[in-house]
């Protein structure tokens, strides 16, 4: 088997990386742990997948989430979920598992930054290296290699930031809070160590209209019910994580006439929304580093990971689109007010199944 090499340590990256062992060399561009802008919420079938990798995610400390409550304006929904999901930062999950991924025999390199690919050999700040290249660097793109958005949603800039809140986190309790408002949505959830996170996506527009920064948006959105109490929170980041570009409903085509294997995000964006991203990545990850061992090509890998992936993309980047509207906001919410069970049927559809355990390296 040639070596792969992995480019970027995230959780797709790190999940391929455990699977192959010593058949991996793994190349993350931060010399540390670091904050990446991502909801961090652990679903149950990501909390299986780890499992499969013989990760102890217990240890972690992680916050146990069974309960989604989706507020948009005045009114609320409370529902609980299929499954026990955990609330943990990327900063602690990605080091762990790259310390698994170590543990396992893979090489990993940190402070390595992959300039770009040429001739199936990546190019790199310690040189050239060649081998199976996994493109893995999560929703930034790589120099060379942009991503084909046609038909995505596009025009959204998202911000993280945690806060220390005592009497939010009592009142978020074991939940992941949603607030569904006028060109966007936010997701407030528990994370280690008492603190909260607050993700949210924004359309260019409500952005503009609010100043066009952080402060005045922020400002604006704690109008919202389901955000009020942040007025009383510790923001504990200078300024927020941010992002823009990201393409949801992105799905890259089996057919795309190279030898790259595309992990997590430059495989496929399913909407934050509905919570499966860290899952999907996870699951990519430890499918590349199985089909790679067993002698697979990156099509035949890209054609697999289709399957799995497009119907649950395809479906929650439709419930993305709904949710944005006013009329769309107000049926989802009183649609799961009638009828809570149908938060299980959403849930189902749009989630990846989690694979029996396979064999691990080392």
């Amino acid at each position: 088997m040639n070596r792969a090499v992995i480019i970027g340590g995230g959780l797709a990256g790190a999940a391929a990386a455990a699977r192959l062992g010593s058949g991996a060399l793994l190349l993350e561009r931060e010399a540390g742990a670091h904050d990446k802008i991502c909801g961090e919420f652990l679903s149950g079938e990501a909390g299986a997948m780890l499992a499969g990798l013989g990760f102890d995610l217990a240890r972690l400390g992680g916050a146990p989430i069974d309960r989604m409550r989706l507020h948009s304006g005045q009114r609320t929904v409370d529902v609980r979920l299929p499954f026990v999901a955990t609330g943990i930062s990327r900063r602690v999950l990605d080091a762990a598992l790259l310390e698994h991924a170590e543990g396992q025999g893979a090489d990993v390199r940190r402070g390595v930054t992959v300039r770009h690919l040429a001739d199936g050999r990546a190019v790199t700040s310690d040189g050239e290296l060649g081998g199976s290249l996994l493109l893995a660097t999560g929703k930034h793109e790589m120099r060379g290699m942009k991503r084909d958005t046609a038909g995505t949603i596009s025009g959204l800039i998202g911000f993280k930031m945690f806060f220390r809140a005592p009497a939010i986190a009592a009142r978020i309790g074991s939940a992941v809070e949603v607030t569904l408002f006028e060109g966007g949505y936010a997701g407030l959830q528990p994370v280690e160590g008492g603190r909260v996170n607050l993700c949210l996506l924004v359309e260019a527009g409500r952005l503009q209209a609010e100043g066009g920064g952080w402060q005045g948006l922020f400002a604006a959105l704690l109008a919202e019910p389901g955000l009020a109490r942040l007025a009383e929170a510790e923001a504990l980041l200078a300024k927020p994580l941010t992002i823009s570009g990201v393409p949801y409903g992105f799905l890259a085509r089996p057919d795309a006439g190279d030898d790259l294997w595309r992990l997590g995000d430059q495989a496929a964006v399913i909407p934050s929304f509905c919570g499966d991203g860290m899952a999907m990545a996870l699951h990519g990850g430890a499918l590349a580093g199985s089909m790679v061992a067993a002698g697979a090509n990156a099509a035949q890998f890209q054609a697999q990971l289709r399957r799995d992936t497009a119907r649950q993309v395809r479906l929650a980047t439709r419930l993305q689109r709904f949710a944005m509207h006013p009329a769309g906001r107000f049926a989802l919410l009183a649609g799961l007010g009638a009828v809570p069970a149908a938060m299980a049927l959403l849930a189902r559809w749009t989630r990846v199944v989690a694979p029996a355990p396979l064999p691990v390296a080392g």
